[in-house]
C-alpha cells in the first residue's frame, strides 16, 4: 500500500467518526481549505483546542491532497510536537508515515521528547536522523545534548560532542553553551572547564553555566573568581549570575560576599527580581543577620509565597518559633512547602503537639500532605507516644496511593517501635523493597529499647551478610541492645570491632553505652577506669549513666566525685541532682542532701516536672501533677476523689485486722 493510500485510509476513517455536532467545524474547515495556502494551516492549527479538532484538520488535509506537501506535514509535525496539551505521540504516528522526513521535523520531534517523560528517545531519533543521511544542525545539536544530561549518559555526550566537531558546529555560541550545561549537569567540572577556557568569544550564558556549575559543587573560591573574571572583562552580571554568587554565600556563611553582592546591587541599580530578593533573604538568615533578613522582606513590593516562606525558615533555623509563627500566619496564601517549614520546626524544637495542630490545620485548609509533611508527623507521633495518630497517618499514605520511599518507610517503622508496637514495626521492616543503614538502625534500636538483645545483634549479622556497612549509629543501637540485656561480654567485643574492623572512632554515645553496660553488672571500677581513659572529655550522659549504676548498686563513693566532675562540667541537669539526692536519701545521709539542695538553689535549678501520656478512644492526652489545664480538669479531680474516698472505705477493715 502507497504512502498515499495510507493516509487516505487514516483520513476517511478519521472523518467518519465525527458526530452530527462537529458538521460545522467540518464545513468551517472545509471552506478554508478550499484554496489552502499555508497561512490558512498554520492559523487552524493555533486554533485547535483539543485532539478531536486536532483529527478532523488531519483528516480534512489528507482529503485535500495535502499531505504530500512536506511543509505541510512539517508544520503538522511541529505542532504536534510542541503543543502544552501534549499530542507528541500523534506527532510520532504521523512522523513515522512520512517517506522522507526533513531534517525540520526531526529537529521538533526531539525537542518534543527532550520536554517528555521519555527523553532517552530524543537520542534515539538524532541516531536515527544520522543513519538517514541527514546532517544536524546548530537547532539539533543543543536538544540532543540536554538529553544526554538528564540521565548523566558521559559517553553518549562526547560522542555527540565529537560529532559536533567533526561537523564544524563547535564553535557555535549556542552548541558549545549547551554542551558546558551538559557537562556541569552531569558533575564533571573538570571537563566543563576545559571547554569554558576554549571558547574565545564567552557570552553572559557561558559565564553564568561555569558559575553554577562550580557552584554546585561547592568550589566557592573559584565562583568569586570567575566573576572577578568576568567584572575585570566589562561583562555585566545578571540576576542568574547574582543567585549563583548568593547561592555560594548562603551555603558557605560568606557574609562579606553576600553583603558585596548586595551592594553592587545597589550601587548600579540593577533591577532585580523576587527570585535574587529571595535569595538575600536567604542569604542573610544564613549568615545568621535575621534584622537585614527582614529588612529585605519589608522592603519587597510583591512578596510571594517563596519570599514568605524564606522569612519563616529564618526565624525557625535560628530557634525564634514564635516570630516564625507570627510571619506564617500572616501568609496570605500558604502552599505545602511553607506548612512543611512551620511544622518541621515545632518538630525540631520539641513542640510535638503544636505540630500535629499544625498538621490538622493545614488538613482542613485543603492543602494535601507530601512526603516531608507525613515523615515530620510520624517524628511527632513518635516522640509522644501517639499510636493512634501515628496509625491514622500511615492509613493516610495507604489510602492516598502516596509513593512510599524508603524514608517513609523508615519513619513509618521508627513511629511504630516507639509506640510500643514492635511486632508491626517488624512487620513492615520485613516487607520492605529497599531498606538502607537507617532502616538497619532503626529496628536494631528498636530492639534494643524492648529489650530484645539476642534479637538486635542477631539483626546486626543480617545486615552484614547482605553486604550493608554498618556506621556509628548502628554501633550505638548494638551497644544498647547488650546494656538492655546484659551482654556485657558481647558488648566488649562489638565496642573493639568498631575501630579494629570498621575504622570507627568510638564518640562520647559509645562510652555512655560501655558505661551503662558496665555499671549494670556491676562493674563499676571498670566503669570507672573506661572514663578516665576517654580520648573526649566525658559529657553529663556518661557521668549519668555512671551515676545510675551506683545508685543500683548501693555505691555512695564515686558520688561526690561525680558531682565534682558535674560541677566542672557546668552543666545544671536537675534530674542528676535528684537522682544524687536519692542515692544519699536510701542511705539516711541528710547532711548530704541538704549540700545538694543548697547547689541546686544556689545555681537556680528546678526539679523538671514529669509529663504522663494516656490515650483514650484515639486521643492522646498529656498531663502532669496537679495539673488542671484540661477542660474536664474539675470532674477529672472530682472523680477521683470518690475513688479515693472508696478505696479508703474498702480498705479500712483490712487496717482493722492489721491492727488488731
Amino acid at each position: 500500500m502507497s504512502s498515499a493510500l495510507k493516509h487516505a485510509t487514516v483520513g476517511s476513517r478519521l472523518f467518519s467518526i465525527h458526530s452530527a455536532q462537529t458538521q460545522t467545524q467540518t464545513q468551517s474547515i472545509c471552506h478554508k481549505l478550499k484554496s489552502p495556502t499555508h497561512q490558512t494551516l498554520h492559523h487552524l492549527l493555533e486554533q485547535c483546542s483539543s485532539m478531536k479538532e486536532l483529527k478532523l484538520l488531519h483528516a480534512q488535509i489528507i482529503l485535500h491532497g495535502l499531505s504530500h506537501q512536506v511543509l505541510t506535514l512539517g508544520k503538522l509535525v511541529s505542532f504536534c510536537s510542541t503543543h502544552e496539551q501534549g499530542y507528541l505521540r500523534y506527532a510520532h504516528l504521523v512522523f513515522d508515515r512520512i517517506p522522507q522526513p526533513n531534517k525540520f521535523m526531526y529537529n521538533h520531534l526531539i525537542r518534543g521528547y527532550l520536554n517528555s517523560d521519555d527523553p532517552a528517545m530524543s537520542l534515539s531519533l538524532y541516531r536515527r536522523m544520522v543513519c538517514a543521511g541527514l546532517s544536524p544542525n546548530e537547532f539539533t545539536i543543543p536538544f540532543v545534548v540536554k538529553a544526554c544530561s538528564f540521565k548523566a549518559l558521559y559517553w553518549e555526550l562526547v560522542i555527540v560532542h565529537a560529532h559536533a566537531i567533526k561537523l564544524g558546529m563547535g564553535s557555535h555560541a549556542c552548541v558549545q553553551n549547551a554542551f558546558l550545561s551538559a557537562y556541569v549537569a552531569c558533575h564533571l567540572i573538570q571537563s566543563a572547564r576545559r571547554l569554558f577556557d576554549g571558547i574565545s568569544d564567552k557570552t553572559l550564558v557561558s559565564w553564568n553555566s561555569m558559575i553554577a556549575g562550580y557552584t554546585k559543587m561547592g568550589c566557592w573560591e573559584e565562583v568569586i573568581l570567575l566573576f572577578q573574571e568576568m567584572r575585570n572583562l566589562g561583562v555585566e552580571p545578571d540576576v542568574f549570575t547574582l543567585v549563583s554568587l548568593l547561592s555560594v554565600s548562603s551555603k558557605h556563611g560568606n557574609l562579606d560576599l553576600g553583603r558585596f553582592v548586595h551592594l553592587y546591587i545597589v550601587v548600579t541599580g540593577t533591577e532585580i527580581d523576587s527570585i535574587v530578593t529571595n535569595a538575600l533573604i536567604n542569604m542573610y538568615a544564613k549568615c545568621g543577620h535575621l534584622q537585614c533578613a527582614k529588612s529585605v522582606f519589608d522592603r519587597m513590593v510583591d512578596k510571594n509565597v517563596v519570599s514568605w516562606t524564606s522569612m519563616v525558615n529564618a526565624f525557625a533555623n535560628h530557634g525564634l518559633i514564635n516570630y516564625a509563627l507570627d510571619v506564617f500566619n500572616q501568609m496570605p496564601v500558604k502552599n505545602v512547602i511553607s506548612w512543611n517549614s512551620i511544622i518541621c520546626c515545632h518538630v525540631q524544637e520539641g513542640q510535638y503537639t503544636e505540630a500535629v495542630e499544625l498538621f490538622r490545620r493545614m488538613c482542613i485548609s485543603g492543602v494535601i500532605p507530601d512526603e516531608a509533611t507525613l515523615v515530620s508527623i510520624l517524628s511527632s507521633c513518635s516522640h509522644m507516644g501517639d499510636l493512634a495518630l501515628g496509625k491514622q497517618a500511615h492509613s493516610f499514605i495507604c489510602d492516598n496511593n502516596i509513593t512510599m520511599n524508603v524514608t517513609l518507610h523508615n519513619s513509618i517503622i521508627d513511629m511504630y517501635a516507639k509506640c510500643g508496637a514492635l511486632q508491626t514495626a517488624m512487620d513492615i521492616f520485613f516487607v520492605m523493597p529497599e531498606k538502607n543503614v537507617v532502616s538497619w538502625n532503626i529496628i536494631i534500636g528498636a530492639l534494643a529499647l524492648h529489650g530484645f538483645g539476642e534479637e538486635a545483634i542477631e539483626m546486626f549479622e543480617k545486615m552484614q551478610a547482605r553486604g550493608l556497612c554498618p556506621d556509628e549509629i548502628t554501633f550505638t543501637g548494638l551497644l544498647s541492645a547488650c546494656s538492655h540485656s546484659g551482654l556485657v561480654d558481647i558488648g566488649r567485643y562489638y565496642f573493639d570491632m568498631m575501630s579494629s574492623s570498621f575504622g570507627i572512632s568510638p564518640d562520647v554515645a559509645h562510652y555512655a553505652c560501655m558505661v551503662d553496660l558496665l555499671g549494670r553488672g556491676g562493674l563499676l571500677g571498670e566503669a570507672m577506669t573506661l572514663i578516665q581513659k576517654m580520648p573526649i572529655r566525658p559529657d553529663v550522659v556518661v557521668w549519668g549513666a555512671l551515676l545510675g549504676a551506683c545508685r543500683t548498686h548501693g555505691n555512695l563513693e564515686i558520688g561526690k566525685p561525680i558531682m565534682k566532675q558535674l560541677l566542672e562540667l557546668g552543666r545544671y541537669d536537675s534530674g542528676l541532682y535528684v537522682l544524687l539526692a536519692n542515692m544519699y536519701s536510701e542511705s539516711q545521709r541528710w547532711d548530704d542532701i541538704k549540700k545538694i539542695r543548697k547547689i541546686m538553689d544556689q545555681s537556680g535549678i528546678k526539679k523538671c516536672r514529669a509529663i504522663s501520656f494516656i490515650e483514650i478512644d484515639g486521643c492522646c492526652y498529656q498531663f502532669m501533677v496537679d495539673d488542671k489545664r484540661h477542660g474536664a480538669s474539675a470532674s477529672i479531680y472530682s472523680m477521683l476523689d470518690q475513688l479515693m474516698d472508696h478505696l479508703k472505705f474498702v480498705c479500712k477493715p483490712l487496717y482493722a485486722e492489721e491492727i488488731y
